[in-house]
């Protein structure tokens, strides 16, 4: 998602101006008195799965997802518009958005199936603005941190995880030099499960996460891509398992969630939080963690710390920041986005079966 919700709140904060407490939204796991959060389907007449996500606002949403199908609402869910890129049949697994008009969406697969497309005009038309020639390289998801500079992340060529970057809003993406990444692990690689692999943030920010080797792993850059500093994760891993997903509510405080989504007894070491920007993570402890894997994750607008997460066997909320979760739904969802101001603000989920959902609290 674009950082520039998550910028603006932190300079507020940074100026010591918090949001009065009557316009918190807090979330509230089911059994307990309060406030509770729960999904209000949107149908949208797809059998499509979409695995790509923008949340514009509470009004405004794009899918995207398998077949080449682009979905777009600018009614809250009430109507969906097909804005599909004309003649493609290829495997859309993630969507960013900067408002109602402008939207990248990228394809997914080996070599010249992973392309990037960008719209102006709402989808009406769309340019195919980057195609991988690489017959090695995988993209997995892509991420912006402002109107202009974006990157997409590939899985590891040549021994280390590739970046393509954007500094004019998608039109056009360069492939980064390899040298300032580090080495990639034997079997390391991202996940394309939720367009949530990578997440930019302030400035020239942006964190990644992987699995597939014998422990996962969180990448950072401070440059736009041109260098990154990698932290081990005490999650657990393995050639189903690891992180996939990352949410930060500022440039110290995020989440990193996962599990193995061939593992269907349960889900183990799938969770982690941070409290200084990705330098160090702390296992959320087996009790209080996703009791299933968990394939996206978003940090929920307008209160000081709360995060949801959702998967195939359903969806569960934080109150404090990751350390403990609650399921509060059994529906299945791959993805989470939030975006939006103030009481434009909203949060949506897409899964399989053209399932789309808004979040809503009831008190």
């Amino acid at each position: 998602m674009l950082y520039n919700l998550k910028a603006l709140r932190m300079a507020a904060l940074a100026a010591g101006v918090l949001l009065a407490m009557s316009q918190l939204v807090p979330a509230q796991a089911v059994g307990h008195p309060g406030p509770k959060y729960q999904w209000d389907l949107k149908p949208t007449g797809s059998a499509s799965q979409f695995r790509g996500l923008a949340a514009v606002s509470k009004d405004v949403a794009w899918v995207a997802g398998n077949q080449g199908q682009v979905l777009r609402t600018l009614d809250g869910g009430k109507k969906w518009q097909n804005v599909s890129p004309p003649g493609q049949a290829l495997l859309f697994r993630d969507v960013e958005a900067f408002d109602a008009q402008h939207a990248v969406v990228l394809a997914i697969g080996v070599g010249e199936d992973s392309r990037i497309f960008r719209t102006a005009d709402g989808g009406k038309h769309w340019i195919e603005a980057f195609r991988n020639l690489d017959p090695v390289a995988f993209y997995d998801c892509l991420d912006f941190n402002n109107p202009r500079n974006g990157l997409a992340l590939s899985d590891p060529v040549d021994g280390k995880f590739r970046i393509a970057a954007t500094s004019d809003g998608g039109k056009s993406w360069k492939v980064q030099s390899t040298k300032g990444m580090p080495a990639a692990l034997p079997g390391e690689f991202a996940f394309a499960a939720s367009g949530t692999c990578l997440v930019a943030g302030p400035g020239k920010t942006a964190w990644f996460a992987t699995g597939g080797a014998d422990r996962p792993r969180v990448f950072k850059t401070l440059d736009g891509g041109r260098s990154w500093r990698v932290t081990d994760s005490p999650m657990g891993s393995g050639g189903a398992a690891g992180i996939f997903t990352l949410s930060f509510r500022d440039p110290f405080h995020g989440v990193a969630v996962g599990g193995d989504f061939e593992e269907t007894g349960g889900a183990v070491k799938a969770a982690s939080y941070t409290t200084d920007g990705g330098r160090s993570w702390k296992l959320v402890a087996a009790d209080k963690a996703p009791k299933m894997y968990r394939s996206g994750s978003a940090y929920v607008p307008r209160t000081l710390a709360t995060f949801v997460a959702v998967g195939p066997t359903g969806s569960d909320v934080s109150l404090d920041g990751g350390r403990s979760w609650t399921q509060f739904d059994d529906g299945n969802y791959d993805a989470v986005e939030c975006g939006g101001f103030g009481r434009k603000a909203g949060c949506w989920a897409s899964g399989p079966k053209g399932a789309v959902a808004q979040l809503s609290v009831s008190r």
